[in-house]
């Protein structure tokens, strides 16, 4: 290749690494807008029609391929909305893996974090870290696993897909933390008495909580684990480049699978190699670009960095190449491939060995709308939207109120918050399913006017009278009655006689609970007055969503206490 062509191919391919790093800008930039977005700022008292999101704020999860192939698998029909992945799946037969070296969003986060300087990445040691491994191959396995535990009826998946992961961590744990920081630095500019300090923090606070801050504080059950995750996937990449993306991400080796029949391949000159290695510097896939070395197509990431990197022009993608000795799909071994099937199989019946699926688990309280236990596990991918868009911050991740199948997937906590009666926006964001879309109407808690279906029960309060006040103590409390959202109200008082202290009998007025009425919302428990454990709390027992996991009642039915 002459002299001028090789610059003018030099500066193309400079170009077109510096669009791929806007396109990574600007996907990460909207998935950031999306995930601030998943959130109600109205009022649910003001509201006159039925309360939506404005933004498609699951719009990243379900254009991800490994949760529709998942979703599919488990629940043996397609969630609708999950169609979108086409618009991923599809390009990459064509093109390769181009979702993560331009759109996927923690691909950018690693990619970001690859570049900066490290020890263990300099010099040689940069040069074959960038190489090829045998442990890149891991990936391969993890999602074989998890396409099997699918298979079985569990969406396992969700802990190591990186959507659902980048999403989970950042809404509980990373947005959480910063906003307690900014509140934290806002609170101390308030008590100072210098002005600008005080103007300051009040155009800091406008600034943060209209774009990146919640209006309101929240905390996550899990956060600092949830968090602690993010950081060491992140950290990992100064070690070796994007290694969570060579070694472990499973939508990358489903998306590396599906390149194998890609058009679009690297074509090497090996004649115009001065052997300076220097396509091996910035490589994020670690694919061999290398003249002289096997190409490995399906580990290829399309960053152009090799491009932009080589002084001779002696690398070139095109469509329909001579891809001579290239590796056009991974090599995992019979053995190894079933070993890691039969290990996501073996790993549902062993996880629902332990306590949570079956009737019980009192506290694994799910929200309105919820599927039967075990469809809800089979399509809940633990991203975390439904805990995000909850206005009460009444969802948490569940550690072990679930069973250990169940972990970080939604539960409600009501002693955080209480589930509030016209909302139904966990329903909405939920990108597969998990969740059945239901409205206000349908929810039926509030006596809204028209004929309204049974009302969806997630639960039933129950009263501890050994610490209810005004059982236990003859002291006047009627918190839980007047919180109760119910239309008639599911709690009741009587006039009752209790001794008091000097032995006199006092008036008061002793709650009780109808379980007919009672939907298990939280806002009694919530608002108990009695700290630490509350004189009245919800279980999950009487959900809708479960025949077995119900409250036996003889046929004439007095009211629950």
């Amino acid at each position: 290749m002459k002299h001028g062509s090789c610059g003018a191919y030099n500066q193309c391919t400079l170009r077109l690494a510096k669009f791929r790093r806007w396109s990574q800008i600007v996907f990460f930039a909207l998935f950031v807008l999306l995930l601030v977005r998943t959130e109600y700022r109205g009022s649910f008292r003001a509201a006159v029609a039925e309360i939506r999101l404005n933004y498609p704020v699951s719009l990243f999860l379900q254009a991800d391929p490994l949760v529709a192939l998942t979703n599919a698998l488990a629940g043996f029909s397609l969630y609708p909305g999950l169609l979108w992945c086409l618009l991923i799946l599809i390009p990459t037969f064509f093109l390769g893996r181009f979702f993560c070296g331009w759109i996927c969003p923690l691909g950018t986060l690693n990619h970001f974090v690859s570049s900066w300087k490290s020890e263990n990445k300099r010099g040689r040691r940069l040069i074959e870290s960038n190489r090829y491994k045998r442990w890149h191959r891991w990936k391969y396995f993890v999602l074989l696993a998890a396409l099997a535990a699918a298979l079985a009826g569990s969406g396992l998946a969700g802990w190591v897909d990186p959507i659902p992961l980048l999403v989970r961590s950042l809404a509980l744990a990373v947005l959480p933390a910063l906003q307690w920081s900014v509140d934290g630095l806002l609170e101390l500019f308030y008590r100072t008495d210098a002005w600008p300090l005080v103007l300051t923090a009040e155009g800091l606070g406008f600034l943060f909580h209209h774009t990146l801050l919640s209006f309101r504080s929240v905390h996550f059950n899990q956060a600092f684990l949830l968090g602690l995750i993010l950081l060491v996937i992140l950290a990992l990449n100064l070690r070796v480049t994007r290694l969570w993306c060579r070694a472990l991400c499973p939508l990358g080796a489903l998306l590396g699978l599906a390149s194998r029949w890609a058009i679009l391949g690297l074509e090497k000159r090996r004649e115009s190699c001065g052997e300076c290695n220097r396509c091996l510097l910035h490589c994020q896939g670690g694919d061999d670009p290398i003249p002289g070395a096997r190409w490995r197509k399906t580990e290829c990431h399309l960053c152009f960095n090799c491009l932009a990197d080589c002084p001779e022009a002696g690398l070139r993608f095109r469509f329909l190449p001579v891809l001579g000795d290239a590796v056009e799909r991974p090599d995992l071994g019979r053995r190894h491939a079933i070993a890691s099937a039969a290990v996501g199989l073996a790993a549902v019946p062993l996880l629902r060995a332990a306590p949570g699926l079956t009737a019980g688990g009192e506290r694994r309280i799910r929200p309105p709308g919820a599927l039967a236990e075990e469809q809800f596990l089979a399509r809940c991918i633990r991203c975390g939207q439904c805990m995000k868009v909850c206005p009460n911050n009444a969802l948490h991740p569940a550690l072990a109120e679930a069973g250990l199948e169940g972990l970080w997937t939604p539960v409600l906590v009501p002693r955080i918050g209480y589930c509030e009666t016209s909302c139904v926006l966990c329903s909405q964001v939920c990108p597969t399913g998990a969740i059945w879309e239901v409205t206000a109407h349908e929810k039926g808690w509030s006596g809204s006017s028209g004929k309204t279906p049974k009302p969806i029960r997630i639960g039933t309060a129950f009263i501890d009278r050994g610490r209810c006040l005004p059982w236990a103590m003859a002291t006047e409390c009627i918190v839980c009655e007047e919180w109760c959202p119910t239309s008639p109200k599911a709690i009741y008082l009587r006039p009752a006689e209790a001794p008091g202290p000097d032995g006199k009998p006092v008036a008061v007025r002793q709650p009780w609970v109808n379980p007919e009425l009672c939907v298990g919302c939280g806002a009694c428990e919530y608002a108990c007055p009695v700290q630490d454990r509350p004189a009245i709390y919800v279980t999950s027992v009487g959900e809708s969503r479960s025949r077995a996991n119900q409250i036996l009642l003889e046929q004439r039915r007095r009211p629950q206490t």
